[in-house]
């Protein structure tokens, strides 16, 4: 399911107009408008305040998949993809609401980011960079990985992720609970 689908029925789920989930989060009907037609890609911090609105957190929001049987091995061209801002995300198998772990595949262009505004969510995160460079911000501090460095932290603590390298990064992450 696409953002902008998931969005749509999250939102008719909760029978919300897409006017009064403007009022609620001060995110112009326009704009939601156009994420729910394809047509716009919110940033990481636009699509949470939509969602605060809902209510429903980002792990709620990317753990809506269709039903089936459960899948245990997952080939590269099965993995859920989305992008946000130059930001391409693979997630290991369908999202499922009661999933207390998330597995990505991060691919950031260069100078790609989260947002420029950090942001926060109950859980815990940690990582391992596989390609390029990648400044990680968490609270006041901020540094610089690259391949076969690691982070690990309480994703209660604002944060946000750059791309600094020239030919663009990768991350293989994890979080608990899921937050996409």
């Amino acid at each position: 399911m696409d953002l902008g689908t998931r969005l749509r029925f999250v939102r008719m789920a909760r029978n919300l107009s897409q006017r009064e989930l403007a009022k609620r989060t001060g995110v112009t009907n326009s704009t939601i408008s156009l994420i729910e037609s394809g047509d716009m890609n919110p940033s990481v911090g636009t699509l949470k305040r939509i969602l605060d609105g809902v209510p429903v957190t980002l792990g709620e929001f990317f753990s809506i998949a269709p039903e089936g049987a459960e899948k245990i091995f997952h080939r590269s061209d099965d993995l859920v993809a989305f992008e946000q801002g130059g930001v391409t995300f693979r997630q290991v198998g369908a999202p499922q609401f009661g999933s207390s772990l998330q597995i990505l595949r991060e691919i950031y262009a260069p100078g790609a980011d989260t947002g420029t505004a950090v942001y926060a969510h109950e859980g815990e995160e940690g990582g391992f960079i596989v390609r390029g460079e990648v400044e990680i911000t968490v609270g006041q501090k901020s540094e610089v990985l690259g391949p076969g460095d690691a982070y690990h932290f309480d994703s209660r603590q604002p944060h946000r992720f750059r791309c600094v390298s020239p030919e663009g990064c990768e991350i293989v992450s994890a979080c608990t609970p899921p937050t996409f």
